[in-house]
């Protein structure tokens, strides 16, 4: 009976310690978890994982160990902070201000000052003939092609 204990505990000692191998970063291959790797760090690394549990250290206390000797890098998951949060997200927020620099354009380009501005004088809206006629006194001529520009 004592004999079947020991070998379920040295299961469950070796279960703990490939699934935190699994998410620990070979600090010499890079690419590959210290599991999957046969570089001498990552045999060692291993063996501190199960000498580690064995003192009764939990998953957390190993990987924040393994964190403060090898650096943030040697997890795979690393912790969600505001550097991270920046990395992430920074994207989706030149995204939008490029979306709300494209929209602010094509508002400008909708809206003409000018005639507004002579609504608001005159008292009284432009007729659509007046409009088109403003238009086409305020809007500027194309700039001229060159004769060594391509697209024409």
């Amino acid at each position: 009976m004592a004999a079947e204990e020991d070998v379920k505990q040295r299961q469950i000692i070796e279960n703990r310690a490939r699934n935190i191998s699994h998410n620990v970063r070979c600090t010499e291959c890079g690419s590959q978890s210290i599991e999957d790797s046969q570089a001498d760090v990552a045999i060692l690394l291993r063996k501190l994982i199960r000498d580690e549990i064995k003192a009764g250290k939990s998953d957390k206390e190993i990987y924040k160990k393994l964190e403060d000797d090898y650096g943030e890098t040697v997890l795979y998951a690393p912790k969600f902070d505001l550097q991270t949060a920046g990395i992430w997200l920074s994207p989706v927020i030149v995204g939008g201000i490029a979306a709300g620099i494209w929209a602010y354009q094509r508002h400008r380009q909708r809206t003409n000052v000018h005639i507004m501005a002579l609504n608001l004088v005159r008292g009284v809206p432009l007729t659509p003939r007046e409009k088109e006629t403003m238009l086409d006194i305020l809007t500027p001529p194309p700039a001229p092609r060159k004769w060594w520009w391509p697209g024409k």
